[in-house]
């Protein structure tokens, strides 16, 4: 019995190593084609590892940026609103120069009003800034203050606006390359299914087994690189920065 079986056993292997040399798809075909999506693979998530990294580093160079900008930001808007207020103080005290003056005139006393007109002068110059300077050119008889001049409030925050602007911009750009990064990592592990599955397919015996599996990789494979292809690249990326 024992010889028989062992008969059986070898007429088993030798068809079934005929039938492995036998048809398009056989041991030999399929290694090969195996050895080449290695090959692909491996190179594709190499470059989807270094893109990745890419987008990491300017997303941390663009937070960085943005941070400080948003703190330049900050400052100025908190230097803008002083101007404000010592622009607002600087009116009060104005009115009240003007009242004296109105009343000087009244009198009809010529030296209180030089006086006072000279002193209002000298305190304008001193003590104005140059936003309300120009909204004292641009006042109409109808406007009590030059608060009331269209548009003098954001000139104190111009500065501030524009750096908060930017700082936005890199935030929102930092954003979109932590996006990105993350989905080539999500490509990378797709990557390393497709290397495991490429790996096993020498564990079947069977060709038509051995056959879906490396089907299966290679869909996958291909379903990766279109979407890694679809992803934008780190901002700024040229080969020629690296040479």
């Amino acid at each position: 019995m024992s010889e028989e079986l062992k008969e059986t056993n070898v007429t088993e292997e030798a068809e079934e190593k005929k039938e492995g040399s036998k048809g398009f798809f056989n041991d030999k075909k399929i290694e090969i084609l195996v050895a080449v999506f290695l090959g692909i693979t491996a190179i594709l998530t190499a470059w989807a590892s270094w893109i990745g990294s890419l987008h990491g580093g300017n997303q941390a160079t663009n937070y960085t940026k943005s941070n400080n900008l948003s703190a330049e930001g900050n400052s100025e808007y908190n230097a803008g609103m002083q101007l404000y207020l010592s622009d607002q103080m600087a009116w009060n005290t104005m009115m009240e120069y003007n009242f004296d003056l109105e009343l000087a005139q009244t009198k009809g006393d010529d030296v209180e009003v030089a006086f006072i007109e000279e002193k209002l002068d000298t305190f304008i110059e001193q003590n104005c800034s140059e936003i309300m300077a120009n909204a004292f050119s641009k006042m109409t008889d109808d406007m009590n203050s030059p608060f009331e001049v269209e548009g003098m409030l954001d000139e104190y925050f111009v500065t501030a606006n524009s750096l908060l602007e930017e700082s936005q911009a890199l935030l929102e750009e930092g954003q979109r390359d932590n996006s990105s990064g993350d989905s080539f990592n999500l490509v990378n592990v797709i990557y390393s299914i497709v290397l495991f599955m490429l790996g096993i397919i020498g564990v079947f015996k069977r060709i038509p087994n051995r056959f879906v599996v490396l089907c299966i990789a290679v869909v996958c494979l291909v379903l990766a690189t279109v979407y890694m292809i679809t992803l934008p690249m780190p901002t700024g990326f040229s080969f020629s920065n690296f040479f």
